[in-house]
């Protein structure tokens, strides 16, 4: 009866790693409470008629040794990658070095293991593929021309001789990176039609969190390095995360592993509840005292009394639901928060009718596990082919499983479209840019995630920390994750802020301050 309870909301990285953690390391019991009927969040596999959707694509890769070790105690490694290879994932324990090669498993006789994948992503533009990152080869200057090639050296150069002193937009940051020119054919218009608004009105921490390292000079030394060949490891410490080779992935998608942890959440007497969404929040004298959810589809609620709060929830939403406890300002700076929202057209096909001078044209199958669109006359923004993530995620292998993603928000056009008119939408657009032909197309399913990426813009970001006062003040309150922090966290930065808010409650520690530098460490943020 003297057990301290934990309320978790929500049940994606973040939440589920915090219920796993405080099971393992205290005695607080976990009581996790998610809004949909779904487990994982964004990370969430989707399933439909014996095909999987990963929501996003989620690598499983990590600088973080805890990350990477976390992971694989849950789901085993296979021992083998696709070429014969054999596998090698090192991190450094308290006492040991571990490879886990020697714990590893065959993924044709187990369904929990982890997949070594290769990763290519590419660019389509021009009606051309390029190479993600951009090289220098022969095919990049064929592709955009002699001339475009020197301006873009130059305008480099140039960027390197005068930088933009002061940093304060996502342009200036590109530019600073990458040169105006480059800048201007492969990053403004991709960007706005993820953000929906102008590179200059997304700050530049935004850059900071989601680029960091990756520069032309970074990526022309990753190209040399790759000249001598790459070792077994999957750890690939020294490597910029958008320049990685491998990761690791779920057999049937990432939405297996937090299934995963939600079960051993149960089994050791947590709760997982799903499909209740948290209305209330009761504060009083600087401390949650209890959350109150409603059920989806009636009118039934449960009030839960919290000696700790872990909130995932949008914090727009969690501001909402603290009432008139929190001061008028912070209310209206969450009021103005501004999100990003996400849908996914899911379209099972016969075969791609695009060709990549590698044999497309023949296989009806392109290599990538995602291709950005940056053609200027469509909106789809990416596409993933899943048949690369896994094999698994396919039921019928002489199908190809993709998934057309467009970035969106609320109540606009492409929101408000019925799924049919969506899907007629997508398929036009697809044949426009020659990927696809209508007569190929044997099914598809439509996926709406509202509140996907949290803004970086509008009036109200810049005077977000404002907000993270107030919060930081709950004592017994700990924001984590992406919209929890209003961060554009990874999946492993989401779960790394859930084990540094554990590790508060273990040393007895007050401040958050440690949360909150998740993803700005050197490792993980570019020197100015």
């Amino acid at each position: 009866m003297n057990q301290k309870i934990a309320v978790i909301i929500g049940a994606g990285p973040a939440g589920l790693t915090a219920a796993f953690e405080l099971q393992r390391r205290t005695k607080v019991c976990p009581l996790v409470f998610e809004k949909t009927l779904e487990i994982g969040g964004i990370s969430k596999t989707v399933k439909y008629k014996g095909n999987r959707i990963d929501i996003g694509g989620h690598r499983f890769f990590s600088k973080s040794d805890r990350v990477m070790q976390w992971w694989t105690e849950i789901m085993p490694v296979e021992a083998h990658d696709r070429h014969g290879g054999n596998i090698q994932i090192h991190y450094q324990g308290k006492e040991r070095r571990v490879e886990l090669s020697k714990v590893s498993r065959n993924p044709a006789e187990f369904d929990l293991i982890f997949l070594v994948r290769d990763r290519l992503s590419r660019i389509f533009y021009l009606r051309r593929f390029f190479d993600y990152p951009l090289s220098l080869g022969f095919t990049t200057v064929k592709n955009l021309g002699l001339m475009r090639m020197i301006r873009i050296g130059f305008s480099y150069m140039r960027a390197l001789v005068f930088p933009i002193r002061e940093e304060r937009t996502l342009e200036d940051f590109f530019i600073n990176r990458f040169g105006r020119e480059l800048y201007l054919t492969f990053f403004k218009e991709y960007t706005e039609k993820v953000w929906g608004v102008a590179c200059t009105e997304i700050g530049a921490d935004w850059g900071a969190q989601r680029i960091k390292g990756l520069s032309i000079t970074s990526a022309l030394w990753h190209a040399l390095k790759s000249l001598a060949g790459t070792t077994g490891d999957v750890s690939q410490k020294g490597t910029e995360t958008s320049l990685i080779e491998r990761f690791l992935y779920p057999k049937y998608g990432p939405g297996q592993m937090w299934e995963a942890v939600a079960d051993r959440v149960v089994s050791a007497g947590g709760e997982v509840n799903l499909g209740w969404e948290a209305t209330r929040i009761e504060v009083d004298h600087g401390c949650v005292k209890a959350v109150i959810f409603a059920r989806a589809g009636s009118k039934e609620e449960r009030r839960v009394a919290a000696d700790y709060v872990f909130s995932t929830m949008p914090v727009r939403e969690l501001i909402a639901a603290m009432g008139d406890v929190v001061p008028m300002e912070v209310r209206e700076i969450a009021t103005g928060l501004q999100y990003r929202d996400f849908i996914t057209v899911g379209m099972l096909l016969r075969k791609l009718r695009v060709t990549d001078g590698g044999g497309a044209e023949k296989t009806g199958m392109l290599p990538d596990n995602w291709i950005y669109i940056q053609e200027r006359d469509v909106r789809v923004g990416r596409v993933q082919i899943f048949n690369n993530w896994s094999p698994f995620m396919v039921k019928d292998p002489d199908t190809v499983w993709i998934g057309l993603e467009y970035f969106c928000n609320q109540g606009d056009d492409l929101w408000s479209m019925a799924d049919e008119e969506l899907v007629a939408f997508a398929t036009g657009e697809m044949e426009r840019i020659g990927f696809i032909s209508a007569d190929d197309l044997v099914d598809s399913t439509v996926i709406r995630m509202p509140k996907a990426y949290p803004g970086y813009f509008g009036e109200s970001y810049p005077m977000f920390n404002r907000i993270r006062e107030y919060t930081d003040a709950v004592e017994n309150l700990y924001l984590i994750g992406r919209n929890g922090m209003h961060r554009y966290n990874n999946q492993d930065h989401s779960m790394l802020t859930a084990m540094a808010a554990v590790d508060n409650i273990v040393k007895g520690v007050n401040t958050k301050e440690n949360i909150w530098n998740v993803n700005t460490e050197s490792e993980y943020h570019e020197s100015r």
